[in-house]
């Protein structure tokens, strides 16, 4: 029940299907069953009315035997050495296997490498005695949430669907017809499993080719976001994407490397796709170097610097902090000297992540406050922020989203 489950969740009660929302954090459970929304752009409203409608959130997994559609939305990460971490969902088909039924149709959203469904998944439902295309229905459909995107929500984001027959397959789009403006088939979970690779592999390769060109033209003294914004001018053949600090969020910094991995298995090695992850991958240090060189400008050292990270989202106006940039940023700064600080409406306290560790708190943005670091680098462009009052105030801004006009206290990055 996170930023997938919660809004599938939201609109699968709006259709008047009664929906158990299972999860193993007791915390999260207990503010969902008192109707509290645990996630920025989904209202308290909306999760109160879900609940009013019927819908439990539980830690009993026995009551897997109540529901005749499961959906598994786990996170799928990579583990320390880049390979696919598949815990999640294995723990999860451990806990909720002996509860299966005949008649039940299971769907797997979490992004994975082509085969997943049918090599892991299947297996835990055989060992359950039931018949797959028989007597239980298996599907792989990925999600396509964007958290914040106000122009597409649950219901009017197409639904890729692929099944492990045909009988499968009908079932699913069954399903998701039930809650979804369009469904769309595919020929089986493999190929399903696919397209979710394909649609972040492209979006990771063109931003760490447009990350590259930044570094290209601020060497040659050019504004990457005036050619960009130029560029996108062109009325076909060219596809705005703008560079940042590295890549965030869920899906582009990880699934790349599920298909690099799997390729493996082909002989097969996937060069851009590799190429554009050490691309990416090195942006945060691209932006640490920026700093040091406008500190160096001013006369001061990173070491012992006041410097402030602003935003710590990983993308605009949301409060999901995984695979975020900015705190790679932020450790590779305070690893080199700096005090380093957070500036994020969305983000009050930063929370505890399995990898990073900050006791810090959100900084209120004032102009005294504002004043007192020797440097505030833009991490996240969040709308709530006062750019006009930061640019009047800050002593440099070391902006990685093109957000303030050339000035001497503003330094590109």
């Amino acid at each position: 029940m996170g930023y997938v489950g919660i809004p599938l969740a939201l609109r699968v009660a709006e259709t008047g299907d009664k929906v158990i929302g299972f999860d193993i954090v007791k915390e999260r459970i207990d503010q969902l069953n008192a109707g509290k929304s645990p996630i920025k752009h989904l209202s308290d409203t909306k999760v109160f009315n879900m609940v009013k409608s019927g819908f439990e959130a539980t830690a009993d997994f026995s009551r897997v035997a109540e529901c005749d559609a499961l959906i598994i939305c786990v996170p799928t990460p990579l583990d320390r050495t880049r390979e696919p971490d598949l815990s999640f969902v294995k723990a999860t088909m451990q806990a909720i296997s002996p509860y299966f039924r005949k008649g039940q149709l299971l769907s797997l959203e979490s992004t994975t490498w082509p085969g997943t469904t049918d090599e892991v998944l299947l297996p835990y439902i055989e060992k359950s005695g039931l018949t797959v295309g028989e007597d239980f229905f298996l599907v792989y459909s990925p999600e396509r949430e964007d958290p914040g995107n106000a122009a597409f929500d649950t219901r009017t984001i197409p639904k890729i669907v692929g099944g492990y027959s045909e009988d499968c397959l009908a079932a699913g789009q069954e399903l998701y017809a039930k809650f979804i403006d369009k469904v769309v088939p595919v020929s089986s979970t493999r190929a399903a499993e696919m397209v979710k690779l394909l649609e972040n592999i492209h979006r990771s390769i063109n931003i760490g080719l447009v990350n590259e060109l930044k570094v290209v033209a601020d060497a040659m003294d050019l504004d990457i976001f005036e050619i960009i914004n130029a560029a996108k001018t062109k009325p076909f053949g060219f596809t705005a994407y703008y560079p940042g600090p590295g890549i965030g969020g869920h899906c582009i910094p990880v699934d790349p490397f599920y298909l690099t991995w799997k390729a493996r298995e082909y002989g097969v090695n996937t060069r851009f796709i590799e190429l554009a992850g050490e691309v990416n991958a090195a942006m945060p240090q691209y932006v640490v170097d920026k700093t040091v060189r406008a500190l160096n400008e001013r006369g001061k050292s990173l070491k012992g610097s006041k410097v402030l990270a602003l935003g710590v989202a990983y993308k605009r106006d949301v409060d999901d902090m995984r695979e975020s940039p900015s705190v790679f940023v932020m450790e590779r700064l305070r690893d080199w000297g700096a005090d380093i600080a957070y500036s994020d409406p969305n983000v009050p306290v930063f929370p505890l992540m399995r990898e990073h560790d900050f006791d810090l708190a959100s900084v209120k943005l004032t102009a005294k406050s504002i004043a007192s670091f020797d440097a505030i680098v833009l991490l996240t462009d969040h709308s709530d922020f006062d750019y006009d009052l930061i640019a009047q105030h800050a002593q440099v801004v070391i902006d990685t989203r093109g957000k303030f006009s050339e000035a001497s206290n503003v330094e590109r990055a």
